[in-house]
């Protein structure tokens, strides 16, 4: 199969690494500088550095070209990006069927992926989110990881899976495309979250229940939102929100960290280098879950420290200060 990645970011380097070792795969650059860096270089220096890329795998700049000659485009950039990349994937390739790779909510609308693909591309339904619990330096290094490809084609979902299948990067199809989604943009707040409790020294117990709190409200978000439940017991769900809260890779787990320090936030994202998603989509995350009448207190606390000025330990005594309830999702 001819792959082309659009997106060299960190995680878009780390599939095209992987994919190109049983497909034809093109990896997108945005402009002839970063293109020109990575061929000299074959690495991804500033994105994804100590990983070579493969021989075989095809360098590109010219966004039109690289998509019109792909049987599967995969869509690697940030959330802030995908309207856009979008919007030249309808005019170069409108029929290729995609997937796109990026977790969270777009900014002022609060629309998940595959609602902005539907409207800069019109329903379809050779398409699909690949999403769950994987670090791009895991994937890139060969590492044992399985992730889910989330369709409301399930054909769709099931040719591309065993297409897309190898024993180092196992693909589950799934037709739960809005808990798929959810799950994934919902686990970058409670990452977050994790981290600014690891960041205070409060241990593992109070680790365990901010990442089982975080399911129930990423649940409750999901069910609201038309998910189905089953979906967020699985690999999108709880082995994301897992990964995401504890793994020391994860760049949403590192800024909580460097709250807890007291370092303030802009400086946190210029020294992390990288986009943490779950900065943008708890505000979008918070005000949908306003909307729907849907109780998040991990949400609303994580925006209050990141957005309102809420000081960390003002959020954390109120959290802790809630009154007793039956334990519900």
């Amino acid at each position: 199969m001819k792959v082309a990645v659009l997106g060299a970011g960190a995680w878009g380097t780390a599939l095209a690494i992987a994919f190109s070792r049983n497909h034809q795969t093109a990896l997108w650059a945005r402009n002839s500088a970063q293109a020109d860096a990575l061929r000299a270089a074959h690495t991804n220096a500033r994105y994804l550095p100590g990983y070579d890329l493969p021989q075989a795998l095809q360098i590109e700049n010219d966004f039109a070209a690289t998509a019109a000659a792909s049987e599967l485009n995969i869509l690697a950039t940030p959330m802030a990006g995908l309207r856009e990349t979008l919007q030249l994937l309808r005019a170069a390739a409108p029929s290729t069927p995609v997937i796109w790779v990026c977790k969270g909510l777009e900014a002022g609308s609060q629309r998940l992926p595959h609602q902005i693909v539907a409207e800069e591309l019109g329903e379809r339904l050779s398409c699909g989110a690949l999403t769950g619990p994987s670090f791009a330096e895991e994937v890139a290094q060969g590492l044992p990881t399985a992730i889910t490809l989330a369709s409301a084609d399930g054909d769709f979902a099931e040719a591309t899976t065993q297409a897309l299948h190898n024993p180092r990067l196992r693909i589950y199809a799934n037709h739960d495309v809005v808990g798929a989604e959810v799950g994934g943009a919902v686990k970058n707040v409670m990452a977050i979250a994790a981290g600014i409790s690891d960041g205070l020294g409060f241990g593992l117990n109070a680790r365990a229940a901010l990442i089982t709190r975080g399911l129930a409200e990423i649940t409750r978000l999901g069910l609201a939102l038309g998910g189905k439940r089953e979906t967020f017991m699985g690999l999108a769900g709880m082995g994301d929100l897992i990964l995401t809260c504890t793994g020391d890779l994860s760049r949403n787990r590192r800024v909580g960290l460097a709250l807890a320090q007291g370092l303030p936030l802009e400086q946190i994202l210029r020294d992390l280098g990288h986009t943490a998603e779950g900065v943008s989509s708890t505000r979008e995350v918070a005000i949908l879950a306003q909307r729907l009448g849907i109780d998040m207190p991990i949400t609303q606390a994580v925006k209050g420290v990141l957005h309102d000025g809420v000081p960390v330990d003002a959020a954390v005594e109120q959290l802790l200060g809630r009154d007793p309830k039956l334990e519900t999702l």
